[in-house]
């Protein structure tokens, strides 16, 4: 059975990273982990939630095409590095937590990609979320929240939209999803 690649995008403060938690708690999985200029948040290493580059060695990267996707995002370049995300391919299967741009770059060179988009029931619970993370300014928070108009507009082209209104039902739906697919490769 052939390892899948797994990419989950949405909105800020819909609760990809913990769902994606949630998941790599079986070994079958992998987490890419992505690069990105920006600076660390507390708690952050380099190397386990992102590689923290420089500006200048991010754009030698894409010159020499080190990136599967990469994309300038609320001022910084994130990206997910080519060589990484398919060694490990080999092995397991690998989940990219990314934004939706990026993530339909992806599905242009590696169509069978498994596109899933996470919701939250409704924008008034983001702001809850995004609010209670205590990591922005209220300017940050409402520029997130009126991105999600943006990112709502591309959900017909993703495989599968789940909605995390509970975070145990989401992650049940998630590992079905999965093992559906998985079934039919």
């Amino acid at each position: 059975m052939r390892n899948i690649l797994l990419i989950i995008s949405g909105p800020s403060g819909v609760g990809k990273g913990t769902i994606v938690k949630r998941l790599l708690q079986d070994d079958s999985y992998c987490l890419s982990v992505s690069c990105t200029t920006r600076a660390p948040r507390p708690g952050e290493a380099d190397g386990r939630e992102y590689f923290f580059i420089t500006k200048e060695k991010f754009k030698s990267m894409i010159e020499s095409g080190g990136f599967l996707e990469y994309s300038n995002h609320f001022g910084n370049y994130y990206g997910t590095p080519r060589e990484y995300v398919e060694s490990r391919l080999n092995t397991n299967d690998v989940i990219l937590e990314i934004e939706v741009n990026g993530a339909l770059q992806v599905k242009r060179s590696h169509p069978e990609a498994i596109l899933m988009m996470i919701l939250p029931p409704d924008k008034e619970k983001l702001r809850a979320r995004l609010v209670g993370r205590k990591t922005e300014s209220p300017e940050k928070i409402e520029e997130r929240i009126s991105r999600m108009d943006y990112e709502l507009s591309l959900e017909d082209k993703y495989d599968y939209i789940v909605i995390n209104d509970d975070l145990n039902a989401a992650v049940t739906e998630i590992e079905n999803i999965i093992k559906r697919e998985k079934e039919r490769k």
